[in-house]
């Protein structure tokens, strides 16, 4: 059996957008890849988050969020590091050891999402929804080297 790649997701906050795909990529892709996920500026899950993944039978209630740099200073390495925020706040991102894949997929942030619980749970269903496609296509895909996200460190 081929050894596991070590994937990183990156977001702002590590509360929702990095959350969901790690999650993700560890339900479709726990035997291709090693996952976990940090952020710039760590905070708190978002709640509606958290509601949208327990509804998938994802818990992720009891996690804490990271912190990219804590990560980077530990002298971690990854095959894949994936930027799921804005391009301007992935562009901040340390550069991780090694040679390193890194993939850019946009996704809304939930944290800026406005209106009543229930139309901000519909908007976070829709991200959960984008994100589990993204991934199932990403762990699918044999030719990760190649894919149009990808810009190599």
């Amino acid at each position: 059996m081929p050894e596991k790649k070590k994937v990183l997701v990156i977001c702002v906050h590590n509360s929702a957008r990095s959350q969901m795909a790690e999650e993700y990529i560890r339900l479709y892709g726990s035997e291709r890849f090693d996952v976990e996920s940090a952020g710039l500026e760590p905070g708190e899950l978002n709640p509606l988050v958290v509601e949208a993944l327990k509804e998938e039978g994802i818990d992720i209630s009891g996690k804490a969020t990271q912190d990219v740099f804590d990560l980077y200073k530990q002298g971690r390495d990854y095959y894949h590091v994936i930027t799921v925020c804005s391009k301007e706040a992935g562009e901040r991102c340390p550069i991780f050891p090694g040679p390193t894949l890194r993939h850019y997929w946009p996704f809304p942030d939930p944290s800026a999402f406005e209106g009543s619980h229930d139309e901000n749970l519909a908007k976070v269903r829709e991200v959960r929804d984008a994100i589990k496609a993204k991934v199932k296509a990403f762990v699918e895909d044999e030719d990760l080297e190649n894919a149009d996200d990808v810009w190599k460190d």
